[in-house]
């Protein structure tokens, strides 16, 4: 559910759930939160009338605070980072830059978005990998004058007995049978071989900052990737 079908008071009312009381914190984040939608909706020259607002919540351990940001940001989809105030003492000795923070939260929503992106072509990604599976399966008939041969983990002998024959014209139904077959696990742990790209580990550097404590890896080849060629070699995987 997003904030932008949700009033403040359905707002407080999913939140009052998860969290008992703190009623004048729920309705002041729950206003926060619609306060915000509002802004991002308006025309451009009403944006000023609506100024956002943070909140700093308040209170001994155990009344709700960081529960109540939890289930707020949850309910609009929105990235949540818990920060503890004792990493970031004595920065340049022990602690961390307050820049993490921003980086932590950024790779949070980046993490985010690429779940949502994945989600949303997992279908059309299942698909495209049974079709693949399938040509892997019941590889197009060779021309008379190509002498390569099908991988031997490849050649497929159905479960019933009967043998994959090309030469007879009926690929298509012989395809079929193969789907289904797929579609019902009965193919699962078949060995077929597979070309994909090779991308071994590259060196990694470590580099330090200004304080001396935030380190990070580098992938050269990463930085590189689109300069060097990629490596293909193929792979012998189960079906599923």
């Amino acid at each position: 559910m997003s904030s932008t079908n949700l009033t403040p008071r359905e707002t407080v009312s999913q939140l009052d759930k998860y969290i008992i009381g703190q009623h004048d914190a729920k309705r002041a984040v729950a206003i926060a939160l619609r306060n915000r939608w509002r802004r991002q909706n308006v025309p451009e020259e009403l944006r000023e009338e609506i100024a956002p607002k943070n909140i700093i919540m308040i209170g001994p351990t155990g009344v709700g605070k960081t529960e109540i940001a939890r289930r707020l940001a949850k309910l609009d989809n929105s990235p949540f980072l818990k920060i503890e105030a004792s990493k970031f003492t004595e920065v340049g000795y022990v602690g961390r830059d307050v820049e993490s923070m921003i980086r932590d939260l950024v790779e949070l929503a980046i993490n985010m978005v690429k779940s949502e992106e994945q989600e949303s072509v997992k279908t059309r990604a299942m698909e495209i990998a049974e079709e693949r599976i399938l040509d892997i399966l019941l590889p197009l008939k060779r021309r008379e004058n190509d002498s390569a041969e099908p991988p031997e983990g490849n050649l497929l002998a159905l479960p019933d007995g009967d043998a994959v024959v090309q030469e007879d014209g009926n690929r298509n139904e012989t395809r079929e049978k193969l789907r289904r077959l797929f579609r019902d696990g009965k193919l699962d742990e078949r060995i077929v071989e597979i070309e994909v790209t090779d991308s071994p580990s590259g060196p990694m550097i470590e580099i330090f900052s200004t304080s001396g404590v935030e380190d990070m890896g580098m992938n050269i080849k990463e930085m590189f990737g689109n300069i060097f060629p990629q490596k293909k070699k193929k792979r012998k995987i189960r079906v599923a």
